[in-house]
């Protein structure tokens, strides 16, 4: 209902003052007539008149839920964040000490429990000082202005601009008659006891900080059943003019208006002479103390929090639509249990922006997340930067763990962690770890090559540049044999070797199981029907080679849940974030349960971890952690991001570096970087030590036990004596050593350049976009 304003109801003038007082007597009239309440100046038709007027009005009306805030709590019970547009704990009225229930009494409503809602006395004699006085009364009592609260809060629920609200001060007689009428029929449905519970959770006392309980914490820092005489006088006074007796901003105005509300008790008989002298010397003694709404007030886990907002505000179960579900958060106390494990967290936290400062002039970014093999659960979500709109490089919004959808920077290429899917293809197709496969340096697989794609219309694929150069991927790093084990190439990270074993095998098979696996590509959005591009993400496609060095454009968090299978003997888990959550009223939602699957067989999984144990424990972590760990690295052209996404038993983790800003395609090499200019870059420069440097803090925190055995290469035959001795002969020109070692980076002066096939025009149909640059490392 819009508020009146009109200069002939202003009271500041005597006519304005006459206006008011007939107007205050009509509706005592109105009010003594419903309530047969005998007053002289009605008599015969009048009082007809009034009782029919106040019949006409209704008893009730639509209540709506009261808003209440919404937490965010981590595994452990702690809060992460709080989430309101009324800041508001509800108590029960025994919670509420008995000072702060006289205080409010003696100085809104004295005559609380004698009237039956609405106090005709007390609006007579509020009339007549109104005529008679420059200051002006109120008469409504406790129940009234719960009424008037409860009226506000529905039109607030039902999207009711506040600026056209009915509020205490621009009400016209019909208005205070219909707010009388509700409050004698909640007090004939309410105790006296219920309704000033009610009242005292609903008020607001300043800015968004609605009830008693919420109002004590920020000015005090107490509950509400510990506030003393003098903070329940001031913290009573404030709900007349909320924002005109904050203390924090008119300290003077704010204390005056507390012995005002401490006179009134001694009036009233709530306090004795004693209490009132001591009380009234005092001084205000504010203890503030804010919680502030959103993630943007989350001590710790800011990014995750953002992300579980996502997760409830994309959801219909939450409301049909989003401002139903954005309501639901911030004004239907939901208690929202996640698997955010705190310890892991603040570690995480921790070392990424040790690795790379926050506010860093190259503007790098550093994250790590962790997934919980065997639930999906979602352990920590890290990264180096501070959440916030501010500007600055220390800045961010975008959390490099998740695609764009849920919040996030939209993935990064996987580079060489993309090659554990074709050894797993590999050996799925009954192949094995220790067969050889032909791996030249650079070798050209012509436009005309037919890339096996069975789930492709024509049943294969090409990599066609436009102009018939086909592809020429190259390792970069040069000196590796020019064949070799599928164990050595991928312990060495080698783009021809798992090139050439893609060559062999079918890349549907490839593909699907990236997509068994929970991988999606958010960059090249391709149909499988039409082989065409589309404007949503969808798994990997086999329509561009490529995507088996790496590619795809895939989210640290995709990447965790994925390498968590191998840690799990090939038991693929959904990543999940919400444990529960539960409304203000004991409503249940649904979310997500464990949802985990047999993705890949366990001998499979064995067999892998043969090799990414000797990665992880010789190349990255170099002895510097003594149980079982696995994993791989990879690093993309340029060295834009880099990754190392490793796993124990118990919790598997993907540590990005790399750009995320518009030059998130520049290279990272040359440039300053935590104050230091590198001609060299690969996973081994952040990645990896970033990685190893978090599981040394909390690795041991959840289980890391052995990962099974892989199987061995059959013992060849022994060799007849003349045999043995050319065998012994040629030792020096072996390709390789029967144990993989690490090949030698180029010096930082020297660092090779990448090479890359040239862009094609025109593509159609099955034919890829240009195979990308990756490399391996």
């Amino acid at each position: 209902m819009a508020a009146k304003k009109s200069p002939f109801f202003d009271t500041a003038t005597t006519l304005g003052k006459i206006v008011a007082f007939f107007g205050v007597s009509a509706l005592s009239g109105v009010l003594a007539a419903g309530l047969m309440v005998p007053i002289a100046s009605l008599a015969g038709s009048s009082a007809t008149a009034g009782t029919e007027i106040f019949d006409a009005l209704p008893a009730s009306f639509k209540g709506e839920p009261i808003a209440q805030p919404s937490k965010i709590l981590a595994k452990d019970g702690s809060t992460i964040a709080t989430f309101y547009s009324e800041n508001r704990q509800p108590v029960k009225l025994k919670n509420i000490s008995k000072v702060m229930q006289k205080a409010i009494i003696s100085i809104e409503d004295e005559r609380f429990y004698e009237h039956n809602g609405v106090d005709v006395r007390g609006i007579a004699r509020a009339a007549v000082n109104n005529f008679t006085s420059s200051s002006q009364q109120g008469a409504s009592t406790l129940t009234q202005q719960y009424v008037n609260n409860l009226l506000v809060n529905a039109d607030v629920v039902n999207g009711v601009d506040r600026s056209e609200m009915t509020i205490s001060g621009s009400k016209d007689i019909a208005d205070k008659a219909r707010e009388a009428k509700l409050a004698i029929s909640i007090e004939k449905e309410m105790s006296k006891d219920e309704i000033l519970e009610g009242y005292l959770n609903l008020v607001l006392f300043s800015g968004r900080n609605y009830g008693i309980q919420a109002a004590a914490q920020r000015f005090y820092s107490v509950d509400a059943k510990d506030l003393n005489l003098q903070q329940a006088a001031m913290l009573a006074g404030m709900v007349q003019l909320p924002n005109a007796y904050n203390p924090e901003k008119y300290p003077e105005r704010s204390l005056k208006r507390r012995n005002t509300v401490l006179a009134a008790m001694l009036r009233t008989g709530a306090i004795d002479k004693k209490a009132y002298d001591k009380a009234v010397k005092s001084p205000l003694g504010v203890k503030p103390h804010e919680v502030k709404s959103g993630c943007i007030a989350a001590d710790s886990a800011a990014y995750f929090c953002d992300y579980v907002t996502k997760l409830i505000t994309t959801d219909e179960a939450y409301g049909k639509t989003k401002k139903d579900r954005e309501n639901l958060l911030y004004r239907g106390g939901l208690t929202i249990k996640t698997t955010l494990d705190p310890r892991l967290q603040k570690e995480a936290e921790k070392q990424s922006k040790a690795m790379i400062p926050a506010d860093d002039k190259s503007n790098i970014g550093a994250a790590i997340v962790t997934v919980e093999p065997g639930t999906g659960n979602i352990l920590a979500m890290g990264q180096n930067k501070t959440y916030s709109p501010a500007k600055g490089k220390e800045f961010t919004e975008y959390n490099f763990a998740v695609e764009s959808a849920l919040g996030g920077a939209g993935g990064f290429q996987g580079g060489s962690t993309m090659k554990p899917y074709t050894t797993m293809a590999w050996l799925e197709a009954g192949r094995n770890m220790w067969d050889r496969v032909s791996a030249p340096n650079k070798k050209n697989y012509p436009a005309s090559f037919r890339w096996k794609a069975s789930c492709l219309p024509r049943g294969y694929t090409t990599a066609d540049d436009g102009k018939g150069n086909g592809w020429s991927p190259a390792n970069a790093v040069t000196g590796y044999p020019s064949t070799m084990t599928v164990d050595y190439g991928l312990f060495n990270s080698v783009n021809s070797a798992t090139v050439t074993e893609a060559s062999k095998l079918d890349l549907c098979a490839i593909a699907e199981g990236t997509e068994r696996l929970g991988l999606i590509d958010y960059d090249n959005y391709f149909d499988l029907s039409t082989g065409k591009k589309t404007t949503r993400a969808q798994p990997i496609s086999p329509v561009n080679p490529s995507f088996v060095i790496g590619s795809a454009r895939i989210t640290p968090l995709a990447q965790a849940t994925a390498f968590a299978t191998w840690a799990n003997n090939g038991e693929f888990c959904e990543n999940r974030a919400l444990v529960s959550v539960t409304d203000a009223t004991g409503t249940d939602y649904k979310v997500k349960p464990v949802t985990c699957e047999q993705a890949v067989s366990p001998q499979v999984v064995a067999d892998m971890n043969g090799t990414m144990t000797k990665i992880a424990k010789q190349k990255v972590t170099k002895g510097a952690i003594d149980y079982p760990i696995a994993g791989k690295t990879g690093t993309n052209n340029d060295a834009n991001s880099t990754w190392f996404v490793g796993y124990t038993t118990g919790m598997a983790s993907a540590a990005w570096v790399g750009r995320w800003d518009e030059n998130r395609s520049k290279s990272t090499r040359d440039v300053e970087i935590a104050g230091i200019s590198r001609r060299w870059v690969d996973s081994g420069t952040w990645a990896s030590p970033l990685w190893t440097n978090y599981m040394k803090k909390v690795g041991d925190l959840y289980p890391a036990e052995s990962f099974g055995r892989p199987k061995s290469a059959p013992k060849p035959p022994a060799p007849k004596k003349a045999e043995k001795e050319e065998e012994d002969d040629s030792k020096s020109e072996s390709s390789e050593s029967s144990e993989p070692k690490e090949t030698e980076k180029p010096k930082e002066t020297e660092a090779p350049k990448a090479t890359e096939t040239p862009k094609p025009k025109g593509n159609s149909g099955d034919t890829p976009n240009p195979p990308k640059k990756t490399e391996d490392d």
